[in-house]
């Protein structure tokens, strides 16, 4: 992957995007009605309702709307698909929530049309879904090559991204390793002290291309067999801070425990990791059936920049929230500030 970055301009979608900060900004109204119809009403509604005093509505004369919701399995997904079936039921839909899916699982699941949509990182779908050979780094530009690009093979849609970045990246402790501030550093850490070459990743990240293998051939260097230990993602994190089994690990950007737990990230300074900014996707057919979803999900979107999701991230895994109980806090709360 050491060649240049593919630049690809989607028809169209920049037009889209423009137009979609119009909607957000009206949105933001929207949103507060949004949580106080949902506080009312305690849940969906099988006779279909309103958001915004009509401007947002599901259902209604043509009948009980009912959408399912995927989500992968882990925290950040978690959360994100509660805040969607959340809006979804404010707005008058009945919901089935299926979570804990793996990547490939949640993708065959919306392409069967088993679920109707869940949150998807434009990386991922650039680089395993499409299985495109070079990352994309400026996050409107890789944005607009998978949205353009999966819209046109497989009818899905891909709606206004959020800001949140949530890409891989490499951790150490923040006491640890002074002289290791870039990716590129780990190679002499490796060819010249190989027992400190050790990594914590998570099972995806050990053998998808934009992970530990595709990292390994794009900056030349490998880390011993011995040295790499696949654990569940939940756990490198404190496997890092604990810097018995490993020295560095996988994570997520936006993962809240980095900050907490006394974590640095190195810097990516080849640029191998692309932009994983993450958006709903949703079925072409659920989208035409009900256009209304865009203008739903887009002032939440909109909101959820890094801090947003390390916030909340953190509220489940360092403070004993749950998925759903975060997301209705953050929607009303956010809401109740806009």
């Amino acid at each position: 992957m050491r060649g240049g970055v593919k630049r690809v301009r989607a028809k169209g979608i920049a037009a889209k995007g423009i137009a979609a900060k119009g909607i957000a900004a009206k949105g933001m109204c929207a949103l507060f009605a949004l949580m106080l119809f949902a506080a009312c009403s305690g849940g969906g509604s099988s006779d279909g309702g309103s958001i915004g005093g009509g401007e947002i509505e599901l259902g209604g004369p043509q009948g009980t709307v009912r959408l399912t919701v995927g989500a992968k399995g882990f925290t950040e997904q978690e959360i994100l698909g509660q805040i969607t079936v959340q809006a979804l039921e404010a707005a008058g839909a009945e919901t089935i929530y299926r979570g804990g899916l793996g990547t490939e699982d949640a993708r065959r699941a919306l392409l069967s049309g088993e679920v109707d949509m869940y949150w998807e990182y434009t990386g991922t779908g650039w680089l395993i879904h499409l299985a495109e050979a070079e990352s994309i780094p400026e996050r409107m530009e890789q944005y607009e090559a998978i949205s353009e690009a999966d819209l046109e093979q497989n009818d899905i849609e891909w709606l206004e991204p959020a800001p949140a970045n949530n890409s891989y990246a490499i951790a150490v402790r923040e006491d640890a390793f002074e002289d290791v501030q870039t990716i590129s550093d780990l190679e002499q850490v490796i060819s010249e002290h190989p027992e400190d070459a050790t990594i914590c990743v998570g099972e995806e990240f050990s053998d998808r291309a934009d992970g530990l293998p595709g990292l390994e051939q794009h900056y030349g260097f490998e880390f011993p067999d011995a040295g790499v230990s696949v654990l569940p993602d939940s756990t490198v994190y404190g496997a890092v801070e604990n810097g018995e089994r490993c020295a560095f690990g996988s994570v997520f950007e936006t993962d809240g425990r980095i900050p907490a737990l006394g974590l640095r990230l190195l810097e990516d300074d080849e640029g191998f990791f692309s932009a994983y900014n993450p958006s709903l996707n949703v079925s072409s057919e659920t989208l035409d059936r009900y256009p209304e979803l865009e203008e739903l999900f887009a002032p939440i979107s909109e909101e959820l920049d890094t801090e947003t999701l390390r916030e909340l991230s953190g509220a489940v895994e360092l403070e004993g929230g749950t998925p759903a109980g975060v997301a209705e806090r953050w929607l009303r709360d956010n809401g109740s500030t806009g």
